[in-house]
């Protein structure tokens, strides 16, 4: 089994001799489960930023799956647990899953067929927003990671981020951190995918029992308005009006735009606080655009 080069720069830039020892350990670890589980390879390896999935069928009944090995961390750990949750609906379903490891046999998608690859950008938002609403629309369950907690975590930051950056973006920190402190104390309970792009909509692939399934959730237990900005931030449009339309057709069915305004701002903070973490100079122009789009229609 090939170990992708970027998967293994990535592991070591984001975890150092954890993510090292991930990655030296994903032969043993796929060998493991292929054999628990009694699994074939079926093709090549695919990967992301923090994972290795490997194309397999079961070798009773040749049932076709994704066997996905993932570093565990406070992320990763909730992504088994959301999944029996949505048990299906609107997510791809869980088959198996091993707890120490994190690794979990998933039901296979079209990997070849992600949203993303749809040429109607508004068609592609639509199917997005109807996925969102069946996500969101069930509580989450108890030790979900908690967007207070996130939040009230972020607030205690922000000083130190705006000392670091020019005035235009310290500015649009500061106002993105002000939302933020309005609707805090009601960070909401719904379980939340936290990263529902259009790289992260595969297609059901031929006979899907569904034509659109979410794959890859962060999840934690929040207000839905915080899952808006990966979406809007998708192929993004700096026109007002479209950037509007998009956030309109995402917000109704979170329900409040003004709380939906404010915890899309929240993303844009996180990001940002992150952005001054790892030492950028400037925060990304696409969201600092769209907070201003937002912060405009708060006025």
């Amino acid at each position: 089994m090939r170990v992708p080069e970027e998967l293994a720069r990535s592991q070591a830039k984001y975890n150092g001799e954890a993510g090292r020892a991930f990655v030296a350990g994903l032969p043993g670890t796929a060998a493991e489960f292929l054999g628990r589980w009694g699994l074939r390879v079926t093709g090549p390896s695919m990967y992301g930023v923090a994972s290795l999935v490997l194309p397999v069928e079961r070798v009773a009944d040749g049932t076709r799956a994704a066997l996905k090995m993932q570093l565990l961390d406070e992320e990763s750990e909730g992504e088994p647990v959301a999944l029996r949750v949505w048990d299906g609906a609107g997510a791809v379903r869980l088959l198996d899953h091993d707890a120490g490891s994190g690794t979990m046999l998933l039901e296979r998608l079209d990997e070849a067929r992600p949203l993303s690859s749809a040429v109607d950008t508004r068609e592609a938002l639509r199917i997005v927003a109807g996925l969102l609403a069946r996500l969101v629309a069930v509580p989450a369950p108890e030790g979900m990671r908690r967007l207070g907690d996130i939040a009230a975590a972020m607030l205690t930051q922000v000083p130190a981020a705006v000392a670091r950056l020019g005035a235009a973006d310290a500015e649009v920190l500061r106002d993105c951190a002000a939302a933020v402190r309005e609707v805090a104390g009601e960070p909401g309970d719904r379980l939340l995918h936290w990263d529902l792009h259009l790289g992260n909509v595969l297609a059901g692939g031929p006979g899907g029992r569904e034509p659109w399934l979410a794959i890859d959730p962060k999840p934690l237990a929040g207000d839905p308005g915080f899952e808006l900005l990966p979406a809007l931030t998708d192929r993004f449009d700096p026109d007002p009006a479209e950037a509007l339309w998009r956030f309109d057709l995402l917000a109704e069915v979170v329900g409040d735009r003004g709380r939906a305004v404010a915890w899309t701002l929240g993303r844009v903070l996180q990001n940002g606080l992150w952005d001054v973490e790892d030492g950028e100079p400037e925060l990304d122009a696409e969201q600092v655009a769209l907070a201003r789009i937002l912060l405009a229609r708060r006025a």
